[in-house]
């Protein structure tokens, strides 16, 4: 059995339900970082996105004995990282700035490219997330799971609790109103 494998996280699962902390612990460090990215483009904040995260991780160690595997155990997590993060958002009235910046950088930029293009992609990557944090919380999880986390609709849908065809109802709305909101932004800009 190679480590990763599907097989090896459902003997880890297994265990965790029978209640060892060291084999939930693994599953924890498998799916963290992804968790916290996803919890980070909700709240938008470092310090919310791991509280947020760490609750998460809380409820479902609360929770495994309960997780039936109906689902893969990541779609699982992520639906309880979704939650706590739209518990959140409902408990704050102000909006806080997302930014895609704050992600580590995986390879180099590419220097070669013209000043004035980079200036482009910049304004653009920041007129996305100005947009996608304007969503509300019911469009903007599709986005961010479908879209910049890249799950699949199926797990996109899983993770939010909906059937696939509420899921791409939800995701094609999100994206005529992201579609918008940019043409706004490029229009008043040109102005």
């Amino acid at each position: 059995m190679q480590p990763g494998s599907a097989d090896e996280e459902e003997l880890l699962v297994g265990r965790a339900r029978a209640g060892d902390r060291r084999a939930f612990e693994q599953l924890i460090r498998r799916h963290a970082d992804r968790l916290y990215a996803v919890v980070l483009r909700f709240v938008g904040d470092r310090e919310a996105a791991e509280e947020v995260t760490q609750e998460a991780f809380l409820r479902a160690w609360r929770g495994i004995g309960r997780f039936q595997g109906r689902s893969r155990f990541f779609t699982w997590l992520y639906r309880i990282g979704i939650n706590e993060a739209k518990r959140r958002a409902a408990r704050e009235s102000a909006e806080r700035t997302i930014s895609l910046d704050e992600e580590p950088i995986l390879e180099a930029p590419d220097w070669s490219e013209a000043p004035d293009i980079r200036a482009q992609q910049n304004d653009l990557r920041r007129a996305l997330e100005s947009s996608i944090r304007a969503l509300p919380v019911k469009y903007r999880a599709p986005v961010i799971l479908r879209d910049v986390e890249g799950l699949t609709t199926e797990e996109a849908a899983e993770v939010m609790d909906l059937s696939q065809a509420a899921f791409k109802s939800r995701l094609h709305r999100a994206r005529l109103l992201l579609r918008r909101a940019l043409d706004e932004h490029f229009r008043e800009a040109g102005e």
